[in-house]
């Protein structure tokens, strides 16, 4: 008999160096402690922790120390693309950048649902960038607080952003 995946879990896809296994969590939609980091704030964070402001990295502190800092997977993929087209150099290979970031903070990596990719295409979303736009609605759909500095984000009624 097949075992049915948990409603509203999502796992951690943070590999602790060659496990190549991912562990469940017991984070669900809606616990109010949550909070997102678009791409500009993980990067910040990682290799320009000045760039943030205080309320965000006030944010981000509490956060670690609770074990409820996230990020959308495409982040990670977002952070491969800059690398990829030099507009970032993260000072050590690619992979072994997004583990450290990915352990440095503790981060659950947040993986595209199918209910995050209907809200990400919906009318309130008018945001020109897929990546942005999958990030919004991720924070939305967890009701997490979202760390960013896009100022079309901050927008947004419907999420609380942190800046």
């Amino acid at each position: 008999m097949r075992r049915q995946p948990r409603a509203n879990a999502w796992r951690r896809c943070a590999r602790s160096a060659g496990s190549g296994m991912c562990s469940a969590l017991s984070i669900r939609p809606g616990m109010p402690s949550v909070v997102v980091l678009d791409t500009n704030a993980l990067i910040f964070d990682a290799l320009q922790p000045r760039r943030l402001t205080a309320r965000a990295s006030r944010a981000i502190e509490s956060a670690t120390a609770r074990g409820d800092i996230a990020c959308s997977d495409i982040s990670l993929w977002e952070i491969a693309m800059l690398v990829a087209k030099d507009r970032l150099d993260p000072g050590v290979e690619l992979t072994q950048f997004l583990h450290d970031v990915i352990q440095a903070r503790g981060l659950h990596i947040l993986p595209i649902t199918p209910e995050i990719a209907v809200l990400a295409q919906s009318a309130q979303f008018l945001h020109g960038d897929p990546a942005d736009r999958i990030i919004a609605a991720t924070a939305m759909h967890f009701k997490a607080k979202l760390i960013s500095a896009d100022a079309q984000i901050r927008k947004l009624k419907s999420i609380e952003v942190v800046w």
